[in-house]
């Protein structure tokens, strides 16, 4: 015999993407539960467990799909040929930095970098996504040596510097701190980056690399 009670279609998975990432940030993933999330998306807890298994992949799938949006955009403005590479890199720096206190995405972030020390794998998706942002930045600052508007130096320690500057920077925007603001923030990262990518040591011969990078523990 059919089973007489109708059966809800499933919510797209950007929709509930959309409502977790607006859930996260309103009230962290600690106080979120999956019968809340079902509730706000007429799907039962189990239903989101089906698809996610935990709040934890919950979380790290809706920062994933949070940061392939921003990425499509990232993307376009880099391959911007119309302008040089140090507007290119502004650009970078835009769409890195929040947009201020409690932006979502970076709200996402946050939560995400406060449970890797426990999960090998939030680790593994947090490295996963971050990666386009690195290797991005790295092709750019790769175009930019060659084209003679950024000095040479090491690519990869530059751009891990500047997105580690970056990130720095954003946290205390994204949890609100009174002194923390966008502007200022995207006045300091240029003034760092300028002094990453452009300028030489007083007396550095033309083809000067850049600092001697030494390992350590």
């Amino acid at each position: 015999m059919a089973d007489p009670r109708p059966r809800r279609p499933a919510r797209p998975r950007e929709e509930v993407f959309a409502t977790a990432r607006a859930a996260i940030a309103e009230h962290g993933l600690a106080k979120l539960t999956m019968a809340g999330l079902g509730k706000q998306l007429q799907m039962s807890a189990g239903h989101l467990l089906y698809y996610f298994g935990s709040k934890d992949q919950l979380l790290l799938e809706t920062l994933r799909w949070s940061e392939d949006q921003l990425g499509t955009r990232r993307r376009d403005a880099l391959a911007d040929r119309s302008r040089d590479p140090w507007q290119r890199l502004d650009a970078y720096l835009r769409l890195y930095l929040p947009d201020g206190a409690g932006d979502p995405r970076w709200i996402l972030w946050v939560e995400v970098w406060g449970r890797s020390p426990a999960s090998a794998e939030i680790r593994q998706g947090q490295q996963e996504i971050e990666a386009p942002w690195q290797a991005d930045l790295v092709a750019l600052i790769e175009e930019g040596t060659a084209t003679g508007h950024f000095t040479p130096g090491p690519t990869a320690d530059r751009a891990t510097q500047i997105r580690a500057l970056l990130d720095g920077l954003a946290v205390p925007i994204a949890i609100g701190l009174p002194a923390a603001h966008r502007p200022a923030a995207l006045t300091q990262a240029a003034a760092v980056t300028a002094i990453l990518l452009r300028t030489r040591p007083p007396g550095a011969a033309a083809g000067w690399t850049g600092p001697t990078t030494c390992s350590g523990t």
